[in-house]
């Protein structure tokens, strides 16, 4: 067969690094195969930072050519990017009656490749993004709004190691079953009773990755990958205000698979006309029999109950918590919480959105803080991260779109505000709207100010809320998890009581929990291989990236016997 050649060579290439990935999960230590630095690129294939923004602009204003996937009945578009420029590239846009199925006819070659192939091309498919990491973080950088920095970073390297990761998993659960068994029963006197037995893992069908408007390739590449490497098609719908990073992904995957010989509409796009909700159309269809959504609670619990036909993966939004107990380096606490809640405006699901402090203040390696002094501290270290307009700027990156700026004006007036927002001009992109956090005093016993942090206030908004005491945290921390959800919970205490009281009230609530962090790894982001984003334990979200749970039903196992 032509496609052995380039199996054999895929395997070579690439199976040390899958051994890698999956002794990594094994002792969820550090690894990453993807450089994080800018100037690692340029080398073998890849492109550099000049190269990287050429193949960006040449997108700009053009089509994004996917000529070759079926049902094309038009060309669609309208992304703006956040910094104030239209990108003007245009998509095309599916006849999904066409579409599925024809992304169907691939799928008995693929399922017979087995799991070891599929995660092979799939590791090729990620190491051809990895080479254009560059060009990908301008898309990125320009539908999310994020700081090129942090584009370049979360979008790339970040997001492949979240791709790959699923991909380790996903290969582990299905060789977990052998292939083939023989099976013997004694019968005592007569002849056992012999059979031989065949384990496939099948694939449900085509999988749908409802992609989000904040974190387009972080967030849409587990799924993806996962559904890919168990051996299902996959069709992915960007959201309108960020189709390209996933389509420049769609159009690699598809050129992967096609080299390696398989059909390449295995991988295929779905963008929308403005208002069309085609999401929800998908989500229905018979043919889905999965899907994978990050965005907001009210249709992931659509999703939830209506989809009934498919496995359903989401991350929705939560009440981010942090308890502000006590600590022995007050300098670095209020400095870890400045960064948590500046970075990317604060525009990540993992954001710190309310943070507990005793109303009768706390104890320090500076002395005893107020309630007041504490909020004032740290306003005054949020101002002294983002004081230079520059460093602001490669902080925060921009406002995604209108709603969060509207969320953000309003929080002003829920309460006594310690930190007001300012506006930050954009020295590069006069157009983009760039704003600083709030930070507003609410207090927790006040039932009118119960509904503001009782509900979640996506952006740069963090509410210092007044408590009687810790048992008090603990207690409104557990709450705000249970009712409300939560990606990410954090804790400052040199209290052991009150630590295995957080602890405890995190593992009953399922909720992830930071303790004390002072230094360079902050509450809001995860390093794949080795922290579980989300749990799937409470409302914030129903699975975890990335474990078991989150590959092991994207296929079942089919067994074939016969009597040897």
């Amino acid at each position: 067969m032509a496609a052995e050649p380039t199996a054999h060579e895929l395997l070579r290439k690439h199976r040390p690094t899958l051994d890698q990935a999956l002794e990594a999960i094994r002792t969820r230590a550090y690894w990453s195969p993807h450089p994080e630095h800018p100037k690692a690129y340029g080398e073998n294939g890849s492109l550099d930072a000049a190269a990287g923004k050429a193949a960006f602009d040449a997108l700009l204003g053009n089509r994004l050519d996917l000529a070759d996937q079926p049902g094309i009945d038009d060309w669609v578009g309208g992304e703006v990017s956040p910094y104030g420029i239209e990108l003007g590239v245009t998509y095309p846009h599916p006849d999904i009656d066409v579409l599925l199925p024809a992304m169907r006819a691939g799928q008995r070659a693929w399922r017979e490749a087995g799991p070891e192939l599929r995660a092979v091309v799939c590791l090729e498919i990620l190491k051809r993004i990895s080479d254009r990491t560059h060009q990908f973080a301008h898309a990125v950088m320009h539908t999310s709004g994020q700081a090129f920095m942090m584009a370049f970073q979360a979008g790339g390297p970040h997001a492949q190691d979240r791709g790959l990761e699923a991909v380790a998993y996903a290969y582990a659960e299905q060789v977990r079953t052998p292939e083939q068994a023989e099976w013997t029963k004694p019968q005592g006197k007569r002849d056992p009773l012999v059979l031989t037995k065949r384990f496939t893992a099948v694939p449900r069908g085509i999988g749908l990755v409802i992609g989000c408007n904040t974190f387009p390739t972080w967030n849409g590449y587990p799924g993806l990958f996962a559904s890919l490497a168990t051996g299902n098609a996959v069709l992915v719908k960007p959201h309108p205000r960020a189709v390209l990073p996933l389509a420049l992904t769609v159009r690699i995957a598809r050129d992967v698979l096609a080299e390696a010989g398989f059909d390449p509409n295995l991988v295929a796009l779905a963008a929308e006309r403005p208002g069309e909700g085609i999401a929800k159309t998908l989500a229905l269809r018979p043919e889905i029999k999965i899907i994978d959504y990050t965005g907001s609670t009210a249709f992931g619990d659509w999703l939830e109950t209506n989809a009934h036909q498919a496995q359903v993966y989401t991350e929705k939004a939560g009440v981010n918590t942090v308890i502000v107990h006590s600590t022995d380096d007050y300098q670095g606490m209020l400095s870890n919480l400045a960064f948590s809640l500046s970075l990317y405006s604060g525009q990540m699901c993992t954001t710190p959105q309310n943070l507990l402090i005793p109303r009768d203040g706390i104890a320090t390696d500076q002395g005893h803080k107020s309630f007041d002094e504490v909020t004032a501290d740290l306003a005054r270290a949020v101002d002294g991260l983002l004081g230079d307009d520059a460093r602001a700027n490669a902080l925060l990156g921009a406002i995604v779109n209108p709603d969060v700026k509207a969320r953000l004006e309003a929080a002003a007036g829920l309460g006594e505000v310690a930190l007001a927002s300012r506006e930050v001009a954009h020295p590069e992109f006069p157009g983009a709207v760039v704003r600083t956090p709030v930070i507003v005093k609410l207090d927790g016993a006040k039932p009118d100010d119960e509904a503001a942090y009782m509900s979640e206030c996506f952006g740069p908004v963090s509410f210092a809320v007044a408590v009687d005491s810790a048992a008090d945290a603990v207690e409104l921390l557990r709450r705000t998890v249970r009712e409300k959800g939560a990606m990410t919970v954090g804790a400052y205490t040199t209290d052991a009581a009150t630590e295995q009281a957080v602890e405890e009230a995190c593992l009953e609530e399922a909720a992830q929990l930071s303790l004390n962090l002072t230094g360079g790894v902050y509450v809001n982001q995860t390093a794949a291989f080795s922290d579980f984003h989300g749990s799937g334990g409470n409302p914030a979200a129903n699975a975890a990236l990335t474990d078991s749970a989150f590959v092991a039903n994207r296929f079942r196992m089919v067994e074939v016997r016969r009597e040897a």
